[in-house]
């Protein structure tokens, strides 16, 4: 699959915002689908991608089923971030998938580089647990990534866990090599280097460190797209009536000490439970 015009991407991140931002609003899937189509503009082949993504939907009810069948259009790495927002077993909101899509685009359409594609995609998917072995393959698919590259990332997956990852990035810089040809003039790489000297000197000062910070120095340095992070959970509704219950409980309790105390109280009115809520001068 060759790697699409930059008009392509440039409507392909209007639609994941579009569809993201009226998702959030409420529409429905299929609504928002049969309506963006008319907005997208007409010399690109996203419509008609639209259009089926739009039959998909109403045909399986999945977004992500239409994705994996226009492997020739849409890339395995969008298919797969999709696919793990219909996933329950992922806390992966559909909300955030798009705006990993969103930026992916927007990267596509500017100064692209396969370097920070692959930093961009392999964060998104491990800040997002989504998981490593399907990441990686779904980026091997990418048209951006040549033959060196592929071979790179299937190195990827063995070296994870054994090597820091900066020093995987490092190893495979052209800092890497020009340090060696000091020492040794004849110095000949046994596989090509991938990323810069920018990149092999912000690996090797991340060294041993959490790759976040790497990561981060990266999109600081050299502008790499920075991927979504989702955003905490707001549980303040939820602890607020938690509160509110534990209030009711007191009050109802103090009203019986109350009328311990006064020599008012009466056990068979607590058999009625809408007793307690009432003023002691009701009961």
């Amino acid at each position: 699959m060759p790697a699409l015009d930059r008009e392509e991407y440039i409507e392909q991140a209007y639609f994941f915002r579009v569809l993201r931002e009226r998702l959030a609003a409420g529409q429905a899937v299929q609504t928002v689908l049969d309506a963006v189509g008319e907005e997208l503009l007409s010399t690109t082949r996203l419509p008609m991608a639209v259009q089926f993504l739009s039959g998909e939907v109403k045909h399986s009810g999945l977004l992500s089923s239409g994705f994996t069948r226009l492997l020739h259009y849409f890339t395995p790495f969008q298919a797969f971030v999709i696919q793990g927002t219909e996933d329950d077993k992922k806390r992966f909101d559909i909300n955030l998938g798009l705006l990993v899509l969103e930026r992916d685009a927007q990267y596509r359409a500017g100064n692209v580089s396969p370097a920070g594609l692959f930093i961009y995609q392999f964060e998104a998917t491990s800040r997002n647990r989504l998981g490593y072995e399907a990441g990686v393959r779904a980026m091997k698919a990418d048209p951006y990534f040549d033959a060196d590259w592929k071979a790179f990332l299937n190195d990827v997956n063995s070296q994870l866990g054994v090597i820091d990852f900066a020093d995987v990035i490092f190893l495979r810089s052209a800092l890497y090599v020009s340090e060696r040809r000091r020492h040794d003039p004849e110095y000949e790489p046994p596989v090509p280097p991938l990323f810069g000297e920018k990149e092999g000197k912000i690996a090797r000062a991340n060294s041993g460190r959490d790759p976040l910070y790497l990561f981060a120095s990266l999109q600081r340095q050299l502008g790499y797209p920075e991927v979504p992070r989702p955003k905490p959970h707001d549980d303040t509704s939820a602890k607020l009536e938690t509160l509110r219950a534990r209030m009711r409980d007191l009050e109802a309790r103090m009203r019986l000490l109350e009328s311990e105390l006064r020599g008012t109280l009466d056990l068979n009115k607590l058999m009625d439970p809408d007793k307690l809520k009432r003023p002691d001068d009701e009961w």
